[in-house]
């Protein structure tokens, strides 16, 4: 292969490398052989295997009529004689080839090259190229220059469908993340059925779908991040991205550039633009954790987002127009910050548009229980445990327990449970110590080991009772003992049958 023409090969080369998809730079490829290998024109077809057709994709040299008719008439020419065999033909003068007459140009002559495109040994397309007409032209040189080039075409082909088929898996993933992340975030994975639970039910079911702020307010542990979640999820902004900032994370000199970015040299060590959380949640929805612990001077400019959907990035002039849904929540009390100068009055009034009020745990007790199964069975999957239910004196403990830490509280107390618990049941002793003292559960707690043995001989009695339904007898069989003795140990611990049928 001659200098000149492995020049060519190197250029053709770094024209596909530097392309993001190779298939979208082989119009410059014919481009190159016309300029630099004196090819006159050039045409690239692929084949269709649910048409059954030869269909042009990229051309040099065609107008749109010459286009137009290689599209109609390439599947009865010689190109589809060259797929069909896989094999490379020379045609010596264009115009004596009757099946490329709708090429042929009255008072010129050129030579044809068509060779198959094939890639893993099956043909994908043709490629042809036209030449003057020459008595003494060098085929074989040629045949062999333009062999390479076909070669690296067709690699183009496999890359552009290597990279096709892993955008549409990475595509069909995202879209099944997103079915479970709307199935996770369901208004029905909100578990309780307690009168305060229905009101946020009603409240977050009214608001999902509008654009309105909502300020989400509650105790620490309350949920508030779902509920932030299944608000984004079952919106009309559920396919856009759902941004988080936790504001009491950060350090007041990074919280500003973490939600509007910032310039290059804007302070030291911004070496690069950066892009805030506004600007990546464009279209969805901002959930600012902790809004109460927002700097002052933070507070200033995303009260002026707010009211005018836009700001300038720290270092810059250049005004960044904002389309998000803003969600907001804290556990502090804002009025109270506001009175001592903490919290910006005329911010509040802009996130106070439509507040929900996360309750206690301790306000919806009958929850608790439905809580602790469903915390339960979701740790019995991932530890791979088997654990039938909640003794009836644990489930005592956990409903008479205040949980300062609210749901997350139970959660981590299940989950420990779980860890701990090597039977089939959950009893006290699985639960956390502070569940189990005197401050924790308002029981007396005696450590000795008498005590400690009645206390689990309690569990048991209690246990057998509710699965006989109270039925002394049959829980004295179920205890391996006789009905004297556990009637004897059923008044000394002061248990009464009744409350289990």
């Amino acid at each position: 292969m001659e200098t000149n023409q492995l020049k060519i090969i190197q250029r053709i080369l770094k024209t596909l490398n530097d392309a993001q998809m190779p298939k979208s730079s082989l119009s410059s490829v014919l481009d190159i052989l016309e300029k630099k290998a004196g090819v006159k024109r050039s045409m690239l077809l692929t084949y269709q295997a649910e048409t059954d057709h030869l269909s042009p994709i990229a051309v040099n040299g065609l107008d749109f009529t010459d286009f137009r008719r290689l599209e109609n008439k390439a599947d009865k020419s010689l190109f589809r004689q060259v797929f069909d065999t896989r094999r490379t033909i020379f045609v010596e003068r264009l115009g004596g080839e009757p099946s490329l007459d709708f090429l042929h140009r009255p008072n010129t002559e050129t030579s044809l090259i068509a060779m198959p495109l094939m890639l893993e040994n099956e043909a994908a397309g043709v490629f042809a190229a036209e030449f003057a007409y020459r008595r003494n032209f060098d085929y074989e040189a040629t045949r062999l220059f333009l062999t390479v080039v076909a070669a690296l075409i067709a690699q183009a082909f496999k890359i552009d469908k290597a990279i096709s088929a892993e955008r549409q898996r990475l595509a069909e993933e995202n879209t099944e993340l997103r079915r479970e992340l709307k199935a996770k975030y369901d208004f029905s994975q909100i578990i309780g059925n307690s009168s305060p639970m229905r009101q946020v039910y009603d409240q977050v079911t009214r608001i999902a779908r509008s654009n309105a702020t909502v300020l989400l307010r509650g105790e620490s542990g309350t949920g508030k991040e779902l509920i932030a979640h299944s608000l984004h999820y079952n919106s009309l902004r559920s396919k856009y991205p759902f941004i988080k900032v936790n504001c009491a994370a950060l350090p007041e000199t990074l919280i500003e550039s973490e939600l509007f970015g910032h310039e290059r040299g804007a302070f030291a060590g911004a070496e690069r633009r950066k892009i805030g959380r506004f600007e990546q949640a464009w279209g969805g929805t901002l959930f600012l954790d902790e809004i109460g612990d927002l700097p002052p001077t933070t507070q200033v400019k995303l009260l002026r987002v707010l009211q005018e959907r836009e700001f300038e990035r720290p270092g810059g002039n250049e005004t960044v127009k904002v389309n998000v849904r803003l969600i907001a929540a804290t556990n502090k009390n804002l009025e109270k910050e506001i009175s001592e100068g903490r919290f910006r009055e005329d911010l509040y009034y802009r996130l106070n548009v439509f507040t929900i009020f996360l309750p206690p745990l301790r306000d919806r007790k009958s929850d608790i229980l439905l809580l602790a199964e469903h915390f339960l069975a979701k740790y019995e999957r991932e530890y791979k445990k088997e654990i039938k239910r909640i003794s009836t004196p644990a489930i005592d403990m956990l409903t008479s327990y205040h949980f300062p830490g609210n749901v997350r509280e139970l959660e981590n107390a299940i989950e420990r449970a779980v860890l701990a618990c090597d039977e089939q049941v959950i009893h006290g002793h699985h639960l956390p110590p502070t569940l189990q003292t005197a401050e924790g559960s308002g029981t007396v707690t005696d450590v000795s080991l008498t005590a400690a043995v009645e206390a689990y001989e309690r569990d048991l009695i209690q246990d057998a009772l509710k699965s006989a339904r109270g039925k002394v007898a049959k829980a004295a069989r179920m205890l391996d003992s006789t009905e004297r003795i556990i009637a004897y140990k059923i008044k000394k611990y002061g248990i009464d049958p009744k409350r289990f049928k």
